[in-house]
């Protein structure tokens, strides 16, 4: 007996979840890497590996010629791993959707195509008014990846790079201790019979953490200074044993200033950090004490700090060393390329699987925070009273 017809059609009876799969396998990626040109900027924001698993879902990489490079990634191994190569940065800045480490010049956003979208980091505090403006006036939609959550409500790319910085102060300070690079002289290491070296770090976040973690790594004796309870409770926690903890009281600072070979700043303030080591109390340093103010980005917690690049990274005042490059990771720029390429990777292909940044945007509510143009539309708070432009509530405008 024949069986009677259904009167669905067979892609009716397919399961929902099914259903969502077939729709999702349509958006296909079409990536620009330019090469960086910002002073020292050595970063590129995917590796060959990643380029690799991009490719391999059906996507395609355009790459500008030397885009690498820096991070010791060359146009060959770009190329063997599926990416197409040119040296037209005009073709790279067409692509649909371009991916930069530093914030897209003035200049750069003149070679981006209307409706493009651009992802990369923000640094509000570089940034000025017509920036945004000239992104407007393009309808270009624009992630910034600092900003960028994770399902725990944690910034995956500010925390990568933070523990590339706090490791990377504890290697600047022993480099810069040694006598050849007119240093105290004093080494890092726990050798028998000598005092270990004395750091003071401020600030008990992922930096801090990072840095206490590779300071008593190589043998130091470290003090941790924060205003926050649960973060010094925390870094104990994380650090798996007891270090000198204290909240920033003058006195306990003064103590631990005066005896200290090396001082990490690592703080962070809304706008600002806040100047926590003042004038004086970096008069009363050792002679020959080194100072790391890596929050200088933001304005630096050391009263006598100063931005320094990685040409001349160092001066003295006061008989201390100051460091005061903003942009540590960069020293280490392959590692802080394949950090920054393992967040970007998985989202790039969640983006391709869900059929375009839209759909994206739509089920993913980190990836949304990140968002601060939505074509051409201003949809980041802080970015709209900070410059004293008008913003829009990005969940009204996507749903």
């Amino acid at each position: 007996m024949d069986q009677p017809s259904s009167p669905f059609s067979k892609q009716q009876l397919l399961p929902q979840e099914e259903t969502l799969e077939v729709l999702r396998q349509k958006g296909e990626l079409y990536i620009g890497l330019p090469k960086e040109n910002q002073y020292q900027e050595k970063r590129i924001c995917l590796t060959p590996d990643a380029v690799n698993a991009i490719v391999s879902n059906g996507h395609r990489v355009l790459i500008e010629s030397g885009a690498g490079e820096g991070s010791h990634f060359t146009d060959l191994d770009y190329t063997n791993a599926g990416a197409e190569i040119t040296k037209d940065t005009q073709k790279v800045f067409s692509c649909p959707l371009v991916l930069k480490v530093e914030p897209p010049s003035l200049k750069e956003i003149e070679m981006l195509n209307p409706q493009a979208t651009i992802i990369s980091a923000l640094q509000i505090k570089t940034k000025s008014k017509k920036f945004f403006e000239e992104l407007a006036k393009k309808r270009i939609t624009a992630v910034a990846f600092e900003y960028i959550q994770d399902d725990d409500g944690k910034y995956p790319a500010v925390r990568s790079l933070s523990e590339i910085a706090g490791i990377s102060s504890v290697l600047v300070a022993s480099e810069l201790m040694a006598a050849t690079n007119k240093g105290n002289g004093l080494m890092f290491g726990n050798i028998s019979g000598v005092p270990p070296v004395e750091v003071v770090i401020i600030g008990a976040g992922t930096v801090g953490e990072f840095a206490a973690r590779s300071a008593i790594g190589l043998g130091a004796n470290v003090k941790v200074f924060d205003n926050s309870i649960t973060k010094l409770r925390n870094i104990q926690t994380n650090l798996k044993q007891t270090v000198y903890t204290s909240t920033i009281q003058p006195k306990n600072l003064i103590k631990a200033l005066k005896r200290c070979d090396v001082a990490i700043g690592a703080t962070r303030g809304k706008d600002r950090s806040p100047v926590v080591v003042s004038r004086t109390m970096v008069e009363h340093m050792k002679k020959g004490a080194v100072i790391i103010d890596v929050s200088i980005d933001t304005g630096g917690c050391f009263e006598t700090s100063e931005v320094t690049t990685h040409d001349k990274p160092t001066f003295e005042k006061y008989g201390v060393i100051h460091y005061g490059v903003p942009n540590i990771p960069s020293r280490y720029p392959k590692t802080s390329s394949v950090s920054i390429s393992n967040i970007f990777t998985p989202y790039l292909l969640k983006i391709g699987e869900d059929g375009g940044l839209e759909n994206s945007l739509r089920f993913d509510k980190g990836l949304r925070n990140g968002l601060y143009l939505y074509h051409g539309i201003l949809t980041n708070k802080s970015v709209g009273e900070w410059f004293d432009l008008q913003y829009s509530d990005i969940n009204f405008l996507i749903f």
